[in-house]
């Protein structure tokens, strides 16, 4: 099946028709359908598909003998997010096996078609779940107590999807990885040609601040009588604006939770969950120090207060100059560049297996957004890359 009629059939899995984004949570009804669609078309295929514990997926073309090379991305989405950020790994994986047979290749190690659990974090709060699951950074005890904002606990979610949570540890699959290539659609606009190759992925982190103060009545405490913790943290909004500007990082205040949520009421706790990232880790600490100095400063002055807990941080992830200079050569001189966004790649890389990506060009820089978009002569070169480097890698 071509990369066209791929693409067709599993973007139409989700796609909410008002919107024209998709919110496939891991564990989700979307997300089971699409984690479906995968495996008939594995099936297809006569590839053979293991699983761990919590649903990560590799499906297996050649010998079963020894690590192999594995590539691959996700199938879940951030809430109303774009077609291309992680299925355009897994439909590019699917369509560069059927490249390489096609052509009469025959892998001399095993070539693995990854698809990796609830990698976004966009029900559980915790980015690349499945993948720090099965690299041991994440222990099964904290993954299994996580809640979605519906107080579901991934224990639950596991349950109700048919899987034993017993499973959820460290991952066997890890060990049959030799090397990693994940191909992704750039998240900016630094490419300007149909493909890239990654050389990093920035230090960044999700850090939760809750602002307390006091609930009142809207509409008959003075305001000099507030202690109003909505000020506290729209100063911190601001604050953050400017000091990721000054340090040319980012930071992003994209979730609140508000307490008691009325209109006519001040409120009495905010909740703000911080994204941010930088291109070294003194710099992403330095930005996350100013920002909580300049929050507890506020606090001060508003009579609130302000608690700083960071929820995952990840550190810079420098992917093996060997494997990316190797990637380049094959690629006849592709560009290099770093991506600000966190990856399954960047995880593994962490846990020492050699990894490397592929990015496909994004003619607008627009991601996370259903306004997300990559043409599809991009994508078909990025199919030919990825055979490329698959090729080169296996025989």
């Amino acid at each position: 099946m071509s990369f066209e009629n791929l693409w067709r059939d599993q973007s139409a899995i989700g796609r909410d028709a008002d919107t024209g984004g998709y919110t496939r949570g891991g564990w989700t009804p979307s997300e089971r359908e699409a984690t479906e669609w995968f495996l008939d078309q594995c099936a297809a295929r006569d590839l053979k598909v293991e699983s761990d514990g919590i649903g990560n997926l590799i499906a297996w073309w050649g010998p079963t003998d020894r690590p192999g090379v594995v590539t691959g991305s996700h199938l879940d989405s951030v809430i109303d997010g774009g077609a291309f950020d992680g299925p355009l790994g897994v439909v590019s994986a699917l369509a560069a096996v059927d490249l390489l047979r096609a052509q009469g290749f025959s892998p001399s190690v095993p070539v693995g078609v990854g698809a990796f659990v609830e990698e976004e974090g966009s029900r559980f709060g915790m980015p690349c779940l499945g993948s720090r699951v099965a690299a041991g950074v994440l222990s099964a005890e904290k993954a299994l107590a996580l809640t979605d904002r519906q107080g579901v606990s991934l224990r639950a979610a596991l349950e109700a999807a048919g899987t034993d949570p017993s499973g959820v540890g460290p991952s066997p699959l890890l060990e049959r990885i030799g090397t990693f290539v994940e191909l992704h659609v750039e998240q900016g606009r630094g490419l300007t040609a149909p493909v890239g190759v990654a050389s990093s992925i920035w230090p960044h982190g999700r850090y939760r601040f809750t602002f307390d103060g006091e609930a009142n009545h809207a509409g008959t405490t003075l305001m000099e009588d507030r202690h109003d913790p909505m000020l506290t943290y729209a100063m911190t909004a601001l604050a953050a604006n400017k000091q990721a500007r000054l340090a040319g990082a980012r930071a992003t205040f994209g979730r609140l939770s508000i307490e008691p949520n009325g209109t006519n009421a001040v409120p009495s706790r905010v909740i703000a969950w911080l994204d941010a990232r930088a291109a070294d880790t003194a710099t992403l600490e330095s930005l996350l120090a100013a920002i909580t100095r300049q929050a507890v400063e506020r606090a001060e002055r508003d009579g609130t207060t302000v608690a700083v807990v960071p929820e995952s941080v990840s550190p810079i992830v420098d992917f093996p100059a060997g494997l990316r200079d190797r990637l380049v050569g094959v690629l006849d001189g592709a560009p290099v560049l770093p991506t600000g966004a966190g990856h399954d790649a960047g995880v593994f890389s962490a846990a020492g297996i050699p990894t490397a990506m592929l990015f496909v060009r994004n003619p607008t820089g627009i991601s996370h957004s259903p306004a997300e978009f990559a043409e599809e002569d991009d994508c078909l070169a990025g199919v030919e890359a990825l055979a490329a480097v698959l090729k080169d890698l296996a025989q």
